[in-house]
């Protein structure tokens, strides 16, 4: 009895919040308590912390699954005159760089993560705007605290998303110093060919190694999408270019990337009718409001299993 007892009180938590032993939602695999619930853990952990944003699905594929990009972050209200540039990945990893001309490029991709992505993109972003131009790099040693986040400081409009072979735009317009030139020699070889498809939103076709995939980040919630793709999944209609196979899914910032292996030599151009196509029939599987039957339900579950969360 003492034992069910202590079960019970391990797993009741508020409705929408986590319970102190439970999984932590961040992906950490540390249970609520010994990651963000813990004294100093950082900031309340956001799941979808781009959510609002014009580009929210294009900011997490930025994030976590493109090498080289960059776009150009239109700011908003006193800020709304600086230039800034919106970058996958900096020198040495480094949250932002204030250049000579006081231009502020803001990295994605860093060592840190206190809970809010968005607040710690906020923050950084406030201070290289505050810094000298040339101070160099920017960055955070410590939780921000509260404050403004990404979506109190930037426009409300799309991203103009520009994918790089490599890091060459870290020195496009400069002398390369040996020590950049180092940093971007090591960064060069990690870069796996990549391109964004035009025709629809935040898919990404990529070459690693001997293989190709296409993954698509997408708006819809978990539950939703879980189901519409489901439904294409049993009737034959999830496959995007003859011989593609579709293999599971990323979970990143609240959001699920599908995932496609597609046969070697595709490239992109052959994916932008197919994506085309394909959008149609999910919007339609998730306008499709029966239950599900039995084999989606099924499919649905398989489905589920093969989610691969990014932390």
């Amino acid at each position: 009895m003492a034992k069910k007892n202590r079960t019970k009180t391990a797993a009741a938590a508020p409705a929408g919040e986590v319970g102190p032993r439970q999984p932590c939602p961040c992906g950490s695999g540390k249970r609520y308590k010994a990651c963000h619930g813990a004294p100093g853990g950082g900031q309340v952990f956001v799941k979808r912390p781009f959510e609002g944003l014009a580009s929210e699905c294009d900011l997490v594929a930025l994030r976590e699954l493109v090498p080289a990009g960059t776009a150009p972050l239109p700011l908003r209200g006193e800020y709304a005159d600086r230039v800034v540039k919106l970058c996958t990945l900096l020198p040495m990893a480094a949250p932002a760089l204030v250049r000579d001309s006081g231009e502020v490029w803001l990295g994605l991709q860093v060592q840190h993560n206190y809970g809010d992505p968005a607040r710690d993109l906020g923050a950084v972003l406030l201070e290289a705007l505050a810094a000298e131009p040339g101070a160099g790099m920017i960055g955070l040693t410590a939780p921000p605290g509260p404050g403004p986040r990404l979506q109190d400081l930037v426009a409300d409009e799309p991203l103009a998303v520009e994918v790089h072979d490599g890091f060459d735009y870290w020195v496009a317009d400069m002398d390369a110093s040996s020590e950049l030139a180092q940093a971007l020699e090591q960064a060069e070889g990690a870069a796996a060919p990549t391109a964004r498809l035009t025709e629809v939103s935040a898919a990404y076709w990529t070459r690693m190694g001997a293989k190709e995939h296409l993954r698509w980040v997408m708006p819809e919630p978990e539950d939703a999408l879980l189901d519409a793709l489901a439904r294409l999944h049993v009737s034959g209609d999830d496959v995007i270019v003859p011989d593609a196979r579709f293999v599971g899914m990323f979970r990143a910032h609240g959001l699920l990337a599908p995932v496609w292996d597609l046969p070697v030599g595709t490239g992109p151009e052959p994916l932008e009718e197919a994506a085309t196509a394909f959008k149609a029939k999910l919007d339609a599987a998730l306008a499709d409001t029966a239950d599900l039957t039995t084999e989606e339900r099924s499919a649905r579950s398989g489905l589920a299993n093969r989610q691969v969360t990014i932390r």
